[in-house]
Order: structure tokens, then C-alpha cells, then sequence
């Protein structure tokens, strides 16, 4: 069949150029309508209960993740000029398009009894500021009584002051963020420059946007450095400037592709989503390292170029096929999890994977035959002296020192299993981002001057119809929230039941040892407000529902990571929920951004797994299939779990965390390492039945011919994805460090380990009644079919360019 499909290639080559050309235009094209995500990951499902019961919060209440803080600790700004400063900023702000309110100590409003109306109105205290320093003072007094605010937005041990911005959701997921986020730096560095006051911005919206820019900065610069450090390897392996541009081209196609078939698929770009190309680019070059290595060893051997190119198909065209097909399975595994941004992620790197295959199957050949014959410079590269020692020595160890070779790999195994019980899942918020960042800075200044930044809500459900109203149930939901705010990561909560007390403390005249709940005297009247033709603060709409059956409080708690978080909730919080509520109809439901993004976080993680098992069953399937031979399927496996284990050690012993961005690591190493594997089972295949079955020449001569392509694909494969590490995100760091890791043990492994095993444990015999598809590879027919290609299928002539050509021959 290949030696047919070489046929196919070589006649009707400007015919699939063209083909592709079209294609790849068609792609572009696409391409530009791509869009990026704004949308915060959505890593739970939306047939999970929590998930469900999230999406009615927000039907109900609105985003809880829509809250963009700027916090400031400076004395100066109780000063009248920096004061009057701080209130312009907050009318800025005020003023942006895109924000729908802002809460500042400049223009929080109180409650004030109108005895008139039955009604409590909403007065600004600094609606305008007072010409003296002392008339201002006043007002801070008077700010500082309302125990609404305490804890909210002014810290009173220390003086620390936020304002609290709500973006409209409109803007929140869409483009339009960052112009606002920029709108908001703009007006505060303004501030910041004039009263040399520093100012710390936090909040979900802020983060997501500036972390996606970045993200979108490193994604084109990882991209250029992936071409450019490809094409030099490509060089000093090959010495020619076409080995460099025509992979390159290649390559550059099918990122055109992966880019258009997110289009396609009505995908945008994601943080995973927007890899794929510097992935591609990566992944992708060793089909060509493959495919022109055999080329000029097929050159070497005859010097007839159109029949090395049909060789190059027929011989290791099916291998490359597998070995794309395992690379792909790697990450199509992930499209397993029922989660949108993995499943995207693994279905568009798949295809595209296997999309490089076929370009590369049809161009290199076809490319190649409208150039000159290599020159001896060209080929200098099969006879490299330092690679040769390096096969050299690779050749005596596996023969020599197998024993030692078992020894160091049962050492690195049992030493690695040691280091993979010390490897924690956690995951931050906020993560990724180094210690030092701005980021990161800020986000600690809000932890400690106010409990945090992170959305966390509670649903108290009263269990009847107006049982908000109810001074027993409101009691029962104090008790709750006083305990809530004795814990040190949550902030003071925000609900009915504090509004209600700030009202009582309004109707007494702002009086601070008032504000409580009020008794069965007071009650008749300050309850009151919760009635829809007198609730002239909307209260209702925030924090009760319709039918006054349900409360909502809530929250603001610290960054403090998914394993404190996931304990803070269920061994903490849920408990306190049935000691108090136990014998009442009332029940709390803990739900948010933050609760389910660690229910995300361990979903996500768990899917990986899954994912990683189904890669190793799909892959172990696959070895049957071409060996049909369960000791040489476990044979084959070993090598490339050995790697797996001991970066999973390495990530123990260096307490790298496991989450998402390193989970992901194993599926795809797996599938990539497993292709040294079979380039070098079918070449030590061929070289059994070429060398009288004698296993220690096959091994020999296979470490000769494949070592050279293996070592090659996995420097580049190496320095490829180490490019990651020069991320600001430690994610992505991980991700290039600990992928480049496992690659490279496999290489070794692959190289020592597995020809190691062959040795010891392969007789060389096979059963003449059986026929593995393993023996489909490499050279598994006989010089006279060559000849037979040669001749009959192809006529070779010469054009009146001096090109040469290639048509069928007539019958």
C-alpha cells in the first residue's frame, strides 16, 4: 500500500501542492475570526449539583467574581488636599464605561431615619469636602461610627482604605475588559503620581486581564522562539538551508491549521487553546528530522534521488503514521474529560497532529524532488564523529553493563517512588505567578490589611416563605456570620442581617453600641424596609429573594489555596452550618467562584489522571496490535513509564504541586516518548530478519541507524519545550521544564533501557505463523521490489528546465 501511495505522491506532487496551498489559504482565512476567551475557565460541569445551584446564584444575585478592588495603606490620604484628590479619582472611576458602581470611603453613603416618610433615606457623608482640616476630621468620625464599613472598607488598626469597583458583566467577559483595566491604572497612576500615594489593585477582573495579556505577549514570543531555535538546530544538524526552510514551512502550515480549526469548531483561544501553535511547532519537527534522515541515507546508498524519496514513504511512512497517531492520542485523551477548555485543547492538537503527518508525508518528498541531489555536505551529518562515539558507547553499555543499566534504573524507579509520596495537589486562585510580581504583592497587601479579595458566598435558607423577616431566624444567621467572621481568612460578611443592624444603629442616631439586631420593641419599625413598597435601597435584588425565603451573605476570603480552602469549607464551615441550624428548618448552601474553583481544581486533576490511564490503554492497544506479543508490549512500555516516574519524583523531592499545568505534562510526554520506542522496535525488527534473527547484531545496527534520528528529534523536542521556562508564569515554567525533563530520560531510556531488555529478554525467534503488523515497517520486502518501483511505476525524465519529473508509464 505505501509503496502505492509513494506512487500517488510523486506523480500528481504539484497537484497536492496545490491542494494544500488551498487549503492552508481556506485555513487563514478562518483563522482571522478567531476570538480570544475572556470567559473565567469553567473547569466543573454543568450537569454537576454545585455547578447548577451556582448558575441559580447568579440568575438571582448577579456575578460574585465581578468586584475589582484598589486598596492603599498611607496616612496622607486623611490629609483635605489628598482627600480631595481620593474623591476625583473615585467620580473617575465612577464615570468609566464599563463600571456600573464604586464604594469608597469618599462617597459611602449612611442610613438616615426619616421620621416623615417611615423611611430610611441614603445621605453621602463627604458629599462635598470641607475647606479645612478640622471640619474634615469631623466627617472621618463620623465615618468611622458606622460599623457596616468596618472591616469593609477601612481597616481601623492601621488606617488602610479600598475602594471596591463592580464591573458590569457585559464588560467583565469580553474584550473590553482590558481597555477598562487600562482606564483604571490610567486614573490611578494619575493619582499615585500627584500624592505620591502607592496604590494596590486586586479583584478577579483585574487579574484575569492581566494575566491574559501577558499570557497573549508570551504566546508570540514562545511561538518565534520555538521557529528560531528549531531552524538552528535543524542547521547544525543538516548543513543546508532547505532542511531548514522546508520543515519550517511545514510547520508553519499547520499552525495556520491548528489556528483555523479553533475557528472551525467555534473555539476561541484559550490559555491551553493558545499553546497549541509553539507546541506544533515543537512536536511537529521531528517528522521531518525523520523523514529527511532516511532520506539521505537512502541517498547514500544508490545516489538515485526519486527513488529515495519513494523510499523514505514506503519504508517509514506507516512508522511515522503510528508515531503520530500516539503523539495525538496524548492529547485527544484529554477530549475524555467533560471539561470544555481540556476537551478543546485535546481535540484541536490531536487533529492538527496528525494533520503534521500528512503534510509532511506529501511535501518533503514532493519539495525534495524539484531540488539539486544532496551534496556530500549534506551527508556529512550521517557520518558525525561526536555522534558516532556517542552510538559508540550507548552500543558497548547495552551489550557490557546491562546489569548496571537494571541496577541504576531500579534505583532512579524506587528512589523516584519515594519522591512521588511527598507530591501535594494544590492550586491557588492567583497562581502561577512568581512571588515577587506586582500581582502578587498586592494581593497580599489586601490578605492582610482585609481578609482578601477572593469571592465566597453562603445561602441561608430560612425554610418559609418571609423568613427573612423572622428576628429568630435572623438571630440564628448572626450566630453564623459572627463565627464566620472570627475566622482569621474570611472578611466581616455582608448581609441582610448587617444591614438590618447598621439600620438599627442609623435609627438610634448613628449610635455604635447599637448596632445589633434589633429587639421585639424596635423590631415592628427597622424591619420595615425589607417591604417591597419601602425597600429604597434595593436591598431585596442583593441579598433576599423574591419570596423572603432565602438570605445571602457574602464574603471575602484570602488566596489561601485549594487544599486550606477545600478544609476551611468542609471541616471548618459545613460543621458550624449543622450545629447551629440543627432542629430549625434553615440550611446553608456554600457556593461561589471560589468554592468552585477547587471543586474545578480536583475535578480537573482527576480527569487528567483518567485521561493519562486512558492514554496508557490506548497506547498498550496499540503495541498489541504491532507486535501481537504481550513480552514485547511490556518491553516496550517500560521505557517510557520509567521517565513518568521519576519526573513525578523530581516533582515530590522540588515540591512542584500537582495541578492542571503539570498533570498535563504526563499524557502528553507519554504519547511523545512512545515514538522513539517504535522507530526503534521496527528497525530492530527488520534488522532481525536481516541479520539471521541474531539479536545482539540487530540491536547494533538498529542503535546505528535509529539512535542518530532519536537523538536528534529529542535535542530538539528538549530545547523546544525548555523555551517554557522562560515564562513569568511558574505553570508554564513547569510545564517546559518537567516535559523537557521526561523527554530527555526518555531518550535514554529508550536508547539504554529498552535495547538493554531486548537483549535479556528476546529470543529473536518468531513464529513463522504469525505476522505482527510491526513487519509492515522499515524494509520488509526485498531489493527486486525496489527495482520494481522503480521501473514500472515511475518514468523519470528530465523536463526542458532541467527539473526532474516523474509520470506514470503507459501500460
Amino acid at each position: 500500500m505505501w509503496r502505492y501511495i509513494a506512487h500517488i505522491i510523486l506523480t500528481y506532487r504539484r497537484v497536492l501542492i496545490v491542494l494544500l496551498a488551498l487549503i492552508t489559504i481556506f485555513m487563514a482565512k478562518k483563522a482571522q475570526e478567531v476570538e480570544w476567551s475572556f470567559d473565567l475557565a469553567k473547569t466543573v460541569p454543568e450537569t454537576d449539583p454545585e455547578m447548577k445551584f451556582f448558575q441559580q446564584f447568579k440568575e438571582q444575585y448577579g456575578e460574585d467574581g465581578n468586584i475589582l478592588a484598589i486598596g492603599l495603606s498611607d496616612s496622607s490620604i486623611y490629609e483635605l488636599e489628598n482627600f480631595r484628590r481620593f474623591k476625583y479619582l473615585t467620580e473617575e472611576l465612577t464615570r468609566l464605561e464599563g463600571v456600573k458602581n464604586v464604594l469608597a470611603l469618599p462617597n459611602f453613603p449612611k442610613l438616615v431615619k426619616d421620621n416623615q416618610t417611615k423611611q430610611f433615606k441614603l445621605k453621602q457623608i463627604f458629599k462635598t469636602i470641607p475647606d479645612n482640616q478640622d471640619s474634615l476630621n469631623l466627617l472621618f468620625e463620623q465615618a468611622l461610627k458606622l460599623k457596616f464599613y468596618s472591616g469593609q472598607l477601612v481597616n481601623e488598626e492601621n488606617g488602610a482604605t479600598l475602594l471596591l469597583l463592580t464591573v458590569r458583566k457585559e464588560v467583565l467577559n469580553s474584550a473590553n475588559r482590558a481597555q477598562l483595566i487600562d482606564d483604571i491604572r490610567f486614573a490611578g497612576d494619575a493619582f499615585s503620581k500627584v500624592t505620591g500615594i502607592d496604590l494596590h489593585y486586586a479583584g478577579l477582573p483585574y487579574t484575569r486581564s492581566v494575566i491574559t495579556g501577558k499570557v497573549k505577549n508570551e504566546l508570540n514570543l514562545f511561538l518565534i522562539l520555538s521557529i528560531g531555535i528549531t531552524g538552528i538546530i535543524l542547521f547544525l544538524f543538516f548543513r543546508a538551508i532547505n532542511a531548514v526552510v522546508i520543515p519550517l514551512i511545514i510547520i508553519g502550515i499547520v499552525v495556520i491549521w491548528s489556528v483555523g480549526t479553533l475557528a472551525i469548531f467555534g473555539y476561541k483561544i484559550t490559555l491551553l487553546t493558545g499553546l497549541i501553535p509553539p507546541i506544533i511547532v515543537v512536536i511537529g519537527i521531528p517528522n521531518s528530522v525523520y523523514l529527511l534522515n532516511k532520506y539521505h541515507q537512502e541517498y547514500q546508498l544508490h545516489g538515485n534521488k526519486l527513488k529515495a524519496l519513494s523510499r523514505i514513504i514506503e519504508k517509514i511512512g506507516i512508522v511515522t503514521l503510528i508515531t503520530n497517531f500516539t503523539t495525538a492520542v496524548g492529547f485527544l485523551v484529554l477530549s475524555y474529560a467533560d471539561i470544555v477548555i481540556l476537551k478543546e485543547f485535546g481535540i484541536v492538537a490531536g487533529i492538527n497532529i496528525m494533520a503534521t503527518f500528512v503534510i509532511s508525508i506529501i511535501l518533503i518528498p514532493s519539495l525534495y524532488s524539484y531540488l539539486p541531489d544532496p551534496t556530500p555536505r549534506n551527508l556529512r551529518h550521517l557520518e558525525f564523529r561526536p555522534l558516532d562515539s556517542v552510538l559508540t558507547w550507548l552500543d558497548k553499555i547495552v551489550h557490557n553493563r546491562r546489569g548496571i543499566v537494571y541496577l541504576v534504573a531500579a534505583a532512579l524507579v524506587i528512589g523516584s517512588g519515594l519522591g512521588m509520596t511527598k507530591i501535594i495537589a494544590v492550586q491557588y486562585m492567583v497562581d502561577d505567578i512568581p512571588e515577587k510580581s506586582d500581582i502578587k504583592r498586592d494581593l497580599r497587601f489586601f490578605e492582610e490589611n482585609f481578609s482578601g479579595v477572593m469571592p465566597l458566598e453562603i445561602i441561608v435558607d430560612t425554610g418559609t416563605k418571609k423568613g427573612v423577616t423572622n428576628l429568630r431566624n435572623l438571630k440564628k444567621a448572626e450566630e453564623f456570620e459572627l463565627f464566620l467572621d472570627s475566622i482569621e481568612y474570611i472578611s466581616q460578611p455582608v448581609s441582610v442581617v448587617s444591614l438590618i443592624k447598621a439600620a438599627r444603629q442609623a435609627y438610634y442616631n448613628d449610635n455604635p453600641a447599637l448596632y445589633s439586631l434589633p429587639n421585639s420593641r424596635d423590631a415592628p419599625f427597622i424591619l420595615k424596609y425589607l417591604d417591597d413598597e419601602v425597600d429604597s435601597l434595593g436591598v431585596s435584588a442583593a441579598f433576599i429573594d423574591s419570596t423572603k425565603q432565602k438570605l445571602r451573605i457574602s464574603l471575602r476570603v484570602a488566596d489561601i489555596g485549594s487544599l486550606k480552602m477545600d478544609s476551611l469549607v468542609s471541616q471548618v464551615i459545613q460543621p458550624k452550618i449543622e450545629e447551629i441550624f440543627k432542629g430549625t428548618k434553615m440550611t446553608a448552601t456554600v457556593t461561589g467562584t471560589t468554592l468552585l474553583f477547587i471543586k474545578g481544581n480536583k475535578f480537573l486533576i482527576e480527569n487528567l489522571q483518567t485521561s493519562l490511564l486512558i492514554a496508557f490503554f490506548i497506547i498498550s492497544i496499540i503495541m498489541a496490535i504491532l507486535f501481537r506479543n504481550v513480552k514485547m508490549i511490556i518491553i516496550s512500555m517500560i521505557p517510557n513509564l520509567i521517565p513518568l516516574i521519576i519526573t513525578a519524583g523530581l516533582m515530590g523531592y522540588f515540591g512542584v504541586p500537582l495541578k492542571p499545568s503539570t498533570v498535563i505534562i504526563f499524557s502528553i510526554a507519554f504519547g511523545i516518548s512512545v515514538d522513539d520506542s517504535i522507530h526503534f522496535l521496527a528497525k530492530y525488527r527488520q534488522e532481525l530478519f536481516a541479520n539471521s534473527f541474531i539479536v545482539p547484531i540487530a540491536i547494533s545496527k538498529s542503535l546505528r541507524e535509529t539512535g542518530a534520528s532519536m537523538i536528534y528529534t529529542s535535542i530538539i523536542l528538549f530545547f523546544g519545550f525548555v523555551i517554557f521556562a522562560l515564562s513569568d508564569f511558574l505553570g508554564t515554567v513547569a510545564l517546559g521544564v518537567l516535559t523537557s525533563t521526561t523527554l530527555l530520560i526518555a531518550m535514554f531510556t529508550n536508547l539504554i533501557v529498552l535495547p538493554s531488555l531486548l537483549l535479556t529478554f528476546d529470543s529473536g525467534k518468531r513464529d513463522p505463523q504469525q505476522h505482527p503488523l510491526i513487519e509492515s515497517f522499515d524494509e520488509f520486502y526485498t531489493e527486486e521490489e525496489d527495482e520494481e518501483i522503480d521501473m514500472e511505476l515511475l518514468r523519470v525524465k528530465e523536463n526542458n528546465k532541467g527539473i526532474i519529473d516523474s509520470v506514470p508509464q503507459k501500460k
